[in-house]
């Protein structure tokens, strides 16, 4: 059961724990920040017997991933089996403290070096006047005395100071050892309640995502296992595959998938660490796998994938499956792919849904085609509806994702275009080109309005090259007159973006004209991937939905 301690700790005390290893800073709290200046206010107060407030430590025996120790200071780790006090609140005050009394070097993150053994008393200094200083160079020779030295010196250092101070250094030095730091222990708590205890204690700070949660929780020294690292690693990895935007929610949903087959926040927490730890290579390896067959389906790249959590129901399926899908099976999952891309499936309520999504993968698995609880209708007229070009939206991203799978061909030579996620963050990124310029259409076709003119209609996907520096603002009609003498295969060439250049109005500048005929290619494309059901009632139905997709689990 989960309770609170008072307790006063000595000096000595207190110093002897983090010596020991005993005291440590838990991973999720921030770096040390405070400077030497505000370090020596502190000590000054406890000199002058004032209180500094109160330490909180989280008391378990679970081992976490932690910053090693106070500051950079190296300490040693505790033994197995033994307590371990993780600071919750305290430890920019605690590690001023440490480095103060050992006189330490900390280097910060910008390796700059503040050396905390210049920190002096100032003998002569009154009550209302700083007695813990930085700079003795105003003082007079023998008037001031190294902190560290007041604390450790020998006697006959002490002793060799002006009989007149004898009396205030012990009087100082006596202060600091009899000083009673006030600490409340957090004793019996799970993680997650001391990390709610760490997030209230912090409240102007950035509240613990649950990847942050977890970082701590799984962590294992023996077993080498660090899950900062270990995402690291996998985010370097999936880098090559142009994959590396999948977020770390996404891993946890995955592992907890395939654990609990539930993903939500409250059983991510209470996720065994020991099989969380054991099942790390092989959830990998099936998002590895999930991600090898979108790239084999024509999505090349992850900044388009429509919702991160669709790497969850085909992890789960790699999991079951270890092959890549064939025949019906492939069908199947095409299916739910697109019914999930184009329905909205995980604008909201994602947990639960993944929950449910991962029964229809046991289904496809078993050869049998699931029935689906949302509404897939897939015409022009919902196309048209959902099309303003924002790159945040499924909707959009799906027909990304239908424009990608055609390996659209770059228009002045027929190769591949080719896609990169930097490339793609944005609407305006170099990948993305309105095959009627914006600023044309604003010219040539007043009466439209600008929501048909930034439409995913009017979107193809290109090389920055030819999208920044060849085709500019020019028309269709003129730009494209370039392209036909550089490029024989132009026509096919511009299939491959679903565009048809006799007869879609190019030479005629008839954005009317191509505008409706893509929409219908468009609309046609999708539908192949569709498996017609028989319609049910109570259909969840999505239109003309503006959503970006959720952060889901943090």
């Amino acid at each position: 059961m989960t309770s609170l301690e008072n307790i006063p700790v000595k000096y000595s005390d207190l110093i002897s724990e983090i010596e020991t290893g005993q005291v440590k800073i838990p991973q999720f709290q921030r770096k040390f920040v405070w400077d030497i200046k505000s370090s020596a206010k502190l000590l000054d107060s406890i000199i002058k017997g004032y209180p500094i407030g109160t330490f909180i430590y989280w008391r378990t025996n679970e081992r976490l991933r932690a910053v090693r120790n106070l500051g950079n200071i190296e300490l040693p780790e505790p033994k197995d089996g033994e307590y371990i006090n993780y600071v919750l609140d305290g430890q920019q005050r605690l590690t001023s403290l440490f480095a103060t009394l050992k006189g330490l070097k900390i280097t910060d993150e910008e390796g700059r070096e503040s050396d905390y053994s210049e920190m002096y008393v100032d003998f002569n200094a009154q009550d209302d006047q700083e007695i813990i200083i930085t700079d003795p160079s105003k003082l007079a020779e023998r008037t001031f005395i190294r902190v560290t030295d007041l604390m450790e010196g020998s006697l006959t250092l002490l002793a060799a100071y002006p009989s007149e101070y004898h009396k205030t250094i012990e009087k100082y030095k006596k202060i600091i050892q009899s000083y009673t730091f006030s600490v409340i222990n957090l004793k019996n708590a799970p993680i997650d309640v001391a990390t709610e205890v760490f997030t209230r204690l912090n409240v102007g700070g950035k509240a613990l995502t649950l990847f942050e949660i977890m970082v701590a929780k799984t962590y294992d020294s023996n077993k080498k296992f660090d899950l900062a690292e270990k995402y690291d690693e996998l985010t370097e990895e999936l880098a090559t595959s142009q994959y590396d935007t999948i977020p770390s929610a996404t891993v946890l949903q995955v592992i907890a998938i395939l654990l609990e087959k539930d993903c939500t926040r409250k059983q991510i927490l209470k996720l065994d660490k020991e099989k969380f730890i054991g099942i790390w290579d092989e959830a990998t390896n099936c998002i590895k796998q999930s991600v090898d067959f979108f790239r084999s389906y024509g999505i090349s790249v992850s900044r388009i994938l429509p919702y991160n959590a669709l790497i969850v129901p085909f992890s789960y399926y790699f999991f079951l499956h270890e092959k890549n899908p064939t025949g019906e099976i492939k069908k199947r999952l095409e299916d739910f792919f697109w019914r999930a891309s184009l329905g909205f499936r995980y604008s909201s309520g994602v947990e639960s849904k993944l929950a449910q999504d991962i029964e229809k993968i046991e289904k496809i698995v078993k050869g049998e085609l699931p029935k689906y609880e949302w509404a897939v209708n897939i015409d022009e007229e919902f196309v048209e509806n959902n099309g303003w070009f924002s790159t945040g939206k499924a909707f959009i991203k799906a027909i990304l994702c239908l424009l990608s799978k055609q390996s659209p061909k770059s228009f002045d030579n027929n190769l591949n275009v080719i896609m990169d996620n930097s490339w793609l963050k944005i609407a305006s990124s170099k990948n993305y080109h309105h095959y009627f310029p914006k600023s044309w259409l604003k010219k040539n076709y007043k009466d439209w309005e600008y929501f048909y003119v930034n439409h995913i209609v009017n979107i193809t996907i290109v090389d920055d090259f030819l999208n920044k520096r060849t085709i500019k603002t020019k028309s269709p009609a003129v730009y494209m007159k370039t392209f036909r003498k550089e490029n024989e295969d132009l026509v096919q060439t511009m299939k491959t973006h679903l565009i048809d250049i006799e007869k879609d109005g190019i030479w005629e500048n008839d954005y009317e004209t191509f505008y409706n005929n893509r929409l219908k290619r468009i609309a046609k494309a999708l539908n192949k991937f569709i498996i017609q059901q028989e319609t049910q009632k109570n259909l969840e139905v999505y239109e003309d939905i503006e959503e970006v997709e959720p952060e889901t689990v943090e």
